[in-house]
């Protein structure tokens, strides 16, 4: 375990963290040049098949919050097991529960993804087979892959599971969408949560031209203040690198500014770092309309409360929404808008404060107000009045929404150090006055006083209410609609047929003196499927004349035909290469042998022309330019090209971090400068 940073050390690393965490999400203004979009590259595409429908897909860090999603509506959850996912502080599943887990979401039509969105290490190789070839035989409905080698011996391994490329893989463009289909086709593309819904519809816009992948957003949930799989701020001062799994949220920590040698008074805005949560429930028709066919909650960490109660807001925000829509998807209850309540469960169950994230826009103040970095829940008002044991708001308990009640849990927001501020749970409410145990809250009333804000941090009622919903719930098991075909005539088996399975009769079928076989007798026998997981739909009854057969018989002819049912869907669901290894050589056997340099090579990065002309006269043999403005490159080939006297030196320029739809002009312009070699830092660079 890692200390958390010591105060007196902000001081210390927030110059270079701070400007390096910000600029890294902020998105600097230039001049753009136009360029023509690449052509679209021709392979064979797996269409995720349910892409003419929406998918509303939940967090499971554990067992609990797995069924909670289930009881409320999800259509798929996500979840990981305990290497190589990017919540490794999450219970996660183990890798025995996984076959049980998976059988029990496909018992209720709901698919499992499990998350191995981190980087791989070559040391790992042997183990990510491992995992890979458990997932493929536990019947998994989809991987989510940040890292590139990943993909590629997901595909060649276990090549019946969906890949859905990750967040962390910085997807901000099409053209870096349209690149990674010319590697690894992907049946969906989890776009970066800074993209603002018009940057999510240019994907649509041109989808016919460059990418095809369909799209999944985050919708609820925590923002992070850097571009998804960029930040290295917890690598940097804990060595708990977010992308392998070990983020120790230091975006959530308390900051100082210092102006030369000064530290400004920041006030109660310490939190610099710390954006307001994700809340797009408002969100959905704009962002169906956009593209997007899969919404999808974060919240790995969360409690089933948590996860029961996002979902199902967000089940029936999309149902409203898909009522009018000609989807044959069938609904999880009678369409009904968003109310008060269902936006208070939302913001009680966690909350920073909820916003629109990026998808209204680009708007960091409101995003990032910097006053606290945990959970606050709903703002109940200002206290008017203090005195010993009691207070009174601006707003009348009676008046809240929903009213204020004893056992609810409160903060104090009086400005003051986070870690000072007081809480506690009301013990009773008299008229408009709210009262605390003055014994036994905990409270020191001396630091209460007009002024200080309220927020409700708990709901007990609310918290059990919901626990019992899903504690409680019974889902509906899913069932495979039959479409069953009955045939035969005297004297030859009875044939039972579903699409392309078909099972006959050990016995023959004999001419019917009386009681002939009738459809009404098939229906009824042919329709006990009990506990199985189909249900009959329909059935032709093509047997010729009039024919009889024992019902013992029609009986075991039904269990034959559901028995071949399971045989080959388990035999689909579990393709597995179980070649002995697959190391580097068998994946990438076209790939080029590696030239080593003759020598070593002195490499310097620089930020400046000061910097640059500094490595220009220590004869560096490679100097990169990193600037934080590109258009700056054109004085620095010149100035290299002029004072340079190393005739095997180089100058290489890198590309910004991130690229967004229209902004490819920047790639152009850099191409224009002359330099030596590029440095490439995204997939719409690549």
């Amino acid at each position: 375990m890692v200390n958390p940073i010591r105060p007196s050390n902000y001081r210390k690393i927030f110059s270079s963290i701070f400007f390096l965490c910000v600029f890294a999400s902020l998105r600097e203004t230039f001049f753009l040049t136009t360029q023509k979009a690449p052509r679209a590259c021709n392979f064979n595409f797996r269409l995720y098949p349910h892409s003419h429908m929406t998918e509303l897909l939940s967090p499971a860090g554990n067992w609990d919050c797995a069924r909670a999603a289930v009881a409320a509506g999800a259509d798929a959850i996500y979840f990981g097991l305990p290497k190589f996912n990017a919540r490794l502080r999450a219970d996660n599943f183990s890798e025995a529960d996984l076959p049980e887990l998976m059988a029990y979401l496909h018992k209720h039509g709901i698919k499992g993804f499990i998350a191995m969105n981190t980087l791989i290490f070559t040391n790992e190789i042997e183990a990510v087979e491992k995992q890979l070839r458990l997932v493929g035989e536990a019947g998994v409905d989809a991987l989510i892959i940040q890292d590139l080698g990943l993909a590629k011996m997901a595909r060649e391994i276990i090549p019946h599971v969906e890949l859905h490329a990750s967040t962390q893989m910085t997807i901000t463009s099409p053209e870096g969408l349209a690149f990674l289909e010319t590697l690894f086709p992907m049946e969906r593309a989890v776009l970066s949560r800074e993209l603002s819904i018009n940057e999510i519809e240019k994907f649509s816009s041109l989808r016919n031209s460059i990418a095809h992948t369909p799209l999944e957003v985050f919708v609820h949930g925590a923002l992070c203040v850097a571009y998804s799989g960029q930040c290295l701020t917890s690598e940097s001062l804990g060595q708990r690198s977010a992308n392998r799994g070990e983020c120790a949220q230091a975006c959530r920590m308390p900051y100082e500014i210092v102006v030369d040698g000064i530290v400004q008074d920041l006030g109660e805005h310490r939190y610099l770092l710390s954006p307001q949560d994700l809340a797009a429930v408002d969100l959905i028709p704009d962002l169906i309309k956009a593209g997007v066919v899969s919404f999808k909650i974060e919240g790995r960490l969360k409690t089933p409360e948590y996860v029961a109660a996002v979902t199902r807001v967000y089940r029936k925000a999309i149902d409203a929404h898909v009522a009018g829509d000609s989807s044959p998807r069938p609904l999880s209850g009678t369409p009904a808008p968003i109310t008060t309540q269902d936006r208070y469960e939302l913001e009680m169950t966690f909350s920073r404060g909820l916003t629109t994230g990026w998808l209204a826009g680009t708007n960091h103040p409101y995003l990032t107000h910097g006053k606290f970095g945990k959970k606050r829940g709903p703002f109940l008002g200002t206290i008017i009045e203090a005195q010993n044991g009691w207070i009174r708001l601006d707003t009348p308990p009676s008046q809240q929404v929903p009213p204020l009640k004893a056992g609810d849990g409160i903060v104090f927001d009086a400005g003051e150090n986070r870690d000072l501020e007081q809480g506690a749970s009301i013990w009773k409410i008299e008229n408009d006055r709210i009262i605390f145990h003055r014994n036994f809250s905990g409270i020191n009333f001396d630091r209460i006083r007009p002024g200080v804000t309220l927020y409700k941090t708990s709901d007990p009622a609310l918290e059990s209410s919901i626990r019992k919903f899903w504690q409680n719930a019974k889902p509906k098991l899913h069932k495979t609609p039959l479409h069953l075909i009955v045939s035969g005539k005297a004297d030859s088996p009875l044939t039972l047929t579903s699409g392309a399975i078909s099972v006959d009769s050990s016995i023959l079928l004999s001419a019917a003196s009386n009681k002939p076989i009738t459809t009404e007798l098939l229906t009824a026998q042919l329709s006990r499927l009990g506990d199985t997981p189909y249900e009959l739909a329909s059935l032709e009854n093509q047997i010729e004349g009039d024919c009889h057969i024992p019902i013992s018989t029609l009986n075991q002819l039904r269990r034959d035909l559901i028995s071949n049912l399971e045989q080959i869907k388990n035999q689909k669901s579990s393709i597995v290469n179980h070649q002995s290894s697959l190391g580097i050589e068998h994946l990438f056997p076209s790939r080029p042998k590696t030239t080593f340099l003759a020598k070593p090579v002195l490499s310097v990065l620089t930020r400046t022309l000061d910097q640059l002309e500094a490595a220009i006269a220590c004869s560096s043999d490679q100097i990169y330019c990193d600037f934080e403005d590109p258009r700056r490159y054109k004085d620095a080939v010149e100035i290299f090209k002029s004072q340079n006297s190393n005739s095997k030196s180089q100058i290489i320029l890198a590309t910004p971090r991130i690229i967004k739809s229209g902004e490819t002009g920047y790639l152009k312009m850099i191409e224009r400068m002359g330099a030596d070699g590029l440095l490439l830092r995204n997939l719409a660079a690549l």
